[in-house]
């Protein structure tokens, strides 16, 4: 059977699916998300056992450590993905929202209410916790799922759906509202990008790479979820001590993810002072620095080993313990360096002078902004979503971490007594 076969036979079981859903109460909706919730939790070691044999094929095929930790499940990730079903749960109900009503002069009511978009793509890489973030929030907000992960998460996602579908027995929801789609043949990808009729949205998930091909080739709507190529400035009227810490969970708590920085600027006013102190903090969490110049030279006089930094390095999002560090003349600089290599994704101010927060915070031109506070924060689950499905660079309706709200449409109702125009 060709791809274009497959995605419109799972597009339109999707599609007939959806209609159990989008007519579901919010109560049948949250009790199939406690079912997977507790699903999940009761299948770990079958779970487990499945990323096992991922990790391994995966490792006998050199993939980068930065997609082994993306693709890795431990127990605490499996209780998380748990954790953030039932916070779903517990979030209001997203459709049906009244969100513009007028009564206009010739007696016609208007509403504008939130549905949902109807069947929505996912094509994700190596990280299996999307398929359990996308599937809930999509159950939630009313939309049926087309799930396409990588041939690297195979057997992980496959056991995900699985434990997800058993979720809806005994539901007046159709378990097809979840769909998996075959990762063996790269076509897929294609035929879902271009199944535009049966595809209502796709949303692309993972690398620059991944991001720019779908962008590029669906003829589906698509939300354009963004690299992340985040700075961290650090302020003349910074504390050093705040600034360290911030600098240290941005880069090193888990640099695989988007929201890690990848670029400190520091400065100028406080470059000798501050950036030994940086670099020493670096250098002991085992993280690889390339600099400017004149950050080389303090480096040096501090016989500290780093690497001079290309054109190149100043744009790219490492996704692992490695850096950019450069030295510019105070917060305009700063915010001129974020908008010729930034992504739009997150950037972070450390100061205590409010003129340089406001600064910043005004000119940048990204999905969030932290203010004394570390780039890991741009998350939906630390921002009380529950979880996300994307965090979004674009200038839409959606814009950074993507929870249930931007999941939904809207409708007009327009209510009258027989008016005719």
């Amino acid at each position: 059977m060709d791809a274009t076969t497959i995605i419109t036979q799972i597009a339109t079981k999707a599609a007939t699916a959806s209609r159990t859903l989008s007519t579901s109460s919010r109560e049948e909706r949250d009790l199939v998300l406690i079912k997977i919730a507790d699903n999940l939790e009761k299948n770990c070691d079958l779970i487990l056992k499945a990323n096992q044999i991922d990790m391994e094929n995966a490792k006998s095929a050199g993939i980068s450590q930065a997609l082994l930790d993306r693709l890795l499940l431990t127990k605490q990730r499996v209780m998380d993905m748990a954790k953030g079903a039932r916070d779903i749960a517990k979030l209001p109900d997203p459709l049906g929202q009244i969100l513009i009503e007028r009564n206009l002069a010739n007696g016609l009511n208007l509403k504008q209410i939130s549905v949902p978009f109807g069947v929505v793509g996912m094509v994700y890489e190596a990280r299996p916790n999307v398929t359990v973030d996308a599937a809930v929030i999509l159950i939630k907000s009313g939309n049926a799922s087309l799930l396409r992960g990588s041939a690297t998460a195979a057997q992980s996602n496959k056991v995900l759906v699985d434990v997800i579908r058993e979720a809806f027995a005994g539901s007046k929801i159709s378990q097809e509202v979840v769909q998996l789609i075959p990762s063996e043949d790269r076509s897929t990808v294609q035929a879902l990008l271009t199944a535009k009729g049966l595809v209502d949205l796709v949303i692309p998930r993972g690398g620059a790479e991944l991001i720019r091909s779908v962008v590029e080739n669906a003829t589906v709507a698509t939300i354009e979820t963004g690299a992340g190529v985040c700075h961290i400035y650090v302020d003349r009227s910074a504390d050093f001590d705040k600034a360290i810490a911030i600098l240290i969970n941005s880069k090193c708590d888990r640099p695989s993810v988007c929201n890690a920085a990848e670029t400190l600027l520091i400065d100028q006013a406080i470059s000798d002072s501050f950036t030994p102190i940086a670099l020493k903090a670096l250098v002991q969490a085992g993280v690889v620095i390339n600099c400017d110049p004149a950050i080389k030279k303090i480096a040096d006089k501090n016989k500290i080993t780093t690497k001079v930094a290309s054109e190149k390095s100043w744009s790219t999002e490492y996704g692992d313990l490695e850096i950019n560090i450069a030295q510019v003349s105070g917060v305009e600089a700063a915010i001129e360096h974020i908008a010729k290599y930034g992504t739009k994704h997150t950037e972070a101010i450390v100061a205590t002078d409010s003129q340089a927060i406001k600064k910043f915070t005004t000119l940048n031109d990204c999905a969030a902004i932290m203010v004394n506070a570390s780039t890991r924060f741009t998350d939906g689950a630390q921002m009380g979503f529950g979880a996300e499905i994307g965090i979004s660079n674009q200038k839409m309706h959606a814009r950074g971490p993507m929870g249930l709200e931007q999941m939904t449409t809207t409708t007009w109702i327009v209510s009258g007594d027989g008016q005719i125009r």
